[in-house]
Order: C-alpha cells, then structure tokens, then sequence
C-alpha cells in the first residue's frame, strides 16, 4: 500500500508491481494499492493483482480507508473512488464499514451453485467440510473453465456454521491462488447465504479473521444498502528502494 499522492509510483511498471509483491524475493503481498488525490473525492485507491490486472478490492478498500485516516486525508468519514466508481466508508470503534456496489442478480449456475456480481465478478459453492475442501486445484479449474471466459471469475467455498455464520475460503482471480480474505467474495457469498432474507447481517469467518456484512434486499435478487464491516491494522511502514 503505497502514498502516491506525489505521483512517483508508475501503475504501468508491471515488472515492479509483481516483483513487489512476490512473497519469497519482494514484500509478499496479494496486491499493491496506490492512494492517489483526486479532484472530486477525498482520495482514488488504484488496486492492482501481481498480474497487472486491476479490480475492485473490498478488503483493499477497507484498508484504505484506514491509510486515508492514518495520512491526516479524512477524519471518521469518507467518499472515494475506485474501479467501480465512488465508495462511501465510516470508521467506527476501529472497524471500517464500506458501502459495497448493489448487486442486481443471483445467478444460478449449471451445477447449481451460484454466480453475483459485488465489484468482482464471484462464483459461490457451498459445501460440507471447507477446511479440507480442494480449494487449490477445483478454485482454478472453476477460474478457468469456458463459462467465465475469457476473463475467469473468482471462487468461493462456504461452509454453513450456524445461525447467521459461514466460513469462506476464496481462490482470487489475478493472484491465482487463495487469499486469507476476500471482502467482494465474503460479501458475495453473504449474499448467496441470505437471499431468502429481506434484511440481514451475516457473520463470516474466513483464515485472515472475521468480518462482517449487512445488507437490505429490496426485492428477489436485488440488495442495496451492503456493507463489508471489519478491522484494518497497520502491521508495518517503511521506504521502498526501486
């Protein structure tokens, strides 16, 4: 996560993004993030895979929110732009609640899992026992498969662990492998677990930690007012030599 306001990062140099971001000769990361000023909005996160592809990143934005804060560029509050467009976040008793996009459609898939839209394109399976699932290997042949190509698609795999609670393991697109946490697919995939529910609030554990998402269901298939709701904690600062 880097403070380009001053404009010296170049989000073309793919070569350095991808060495950056490799976790045995670079930092380790599964992505990098500008944070840019913007003549409209408090700030523009750029989120960029190790691939040099660019998508919405809920998790990302989160975090830079909480950059924003920790640079002085906002106080509690916050409207700034990405990929899809301006987002809104507030910062409240140190958790980061960010108004994701509204979906508009659940699409049932021919194997009868589900496939939504939250930002990133999202493919939802539930299963039994996700701690031993095959996420590796089923996630990419998914990824891969004729029917999200070209561009592929994420995958999830949630498991039922309660009363408003699953447990989501998520293979990332762009990274080409799983990810601690994904906020667009924990957030996808709380919608999948609540689209019989008018309103809800689901709690999601995933290997990274917990979240959180709410959201209103205006009518079968449609959700508006969701929020991916969770911490952001800086773990480390410092200059990076190129």
């Amino acid at each position: 996560m880097i403070d380009n306001r001053n404009g010296i990062f170049n989000q073309n140099d793919l070569e350095l993004i991808a060495r950056l971001c490799d976790r045995k000769f670079g930092i380790g990361s599964d992505g990098l993030i500008l944070i840019e000023d913007h003549p409209e909005y408090d700030f523009e996160m750029i989120y960029i895979n190790p691939d040099g592809s660019k998508s919405l990143c809920g998790n990302g934005s989160r975090c830079a929110v909480m950059f924003g804060h920790h640079l002085n560029m906002i106080e509690f509050e916050t409207t700034f732009l990405t990929i899809e467009g301006p987002l809104h976040a507030i910062i409240e008793n140190d958790l980061v609640h960010l108004r994701m996009p509204d979906v508009t459609d659940i699409i049932p898939t021919e194997k009868e899992d589900l496939f939504l839209n939250t930002g990133s394109p999202h493919y939802v399976r539930f299963v039994e026992n996700v701690e031993n699932y095959s996420i590796l290997e089923t996630g990419k042949q998914i990824r891969e498969s004729n029917e999200f190509a070209p561009e592929g698609t994420n995958v999830n795999f949630v498991q039922l662990r309660g009363k408003g609670e699953i447990f989501v393991r998520t293979y990332e697109r762009g990274v080409e492998n799983e990810t601690l946490s994904c906020g667009t697919g924990v957030t996808a995939s709380a919608l999948a677990f609540g689209k019989n529910l008018k309103k809800g609030e689901v709690k999601i554990m995933t290997l990274g930690g917990e979240l959180t998402v709410r959201f209103e269901q205006v009518r079968e298939g449609v959700f508006q007012s969701i929020y991916l709701i969770g911490p952001a904690e800086k773990v480390f600062e410092g200059i990076v030599l190129v």
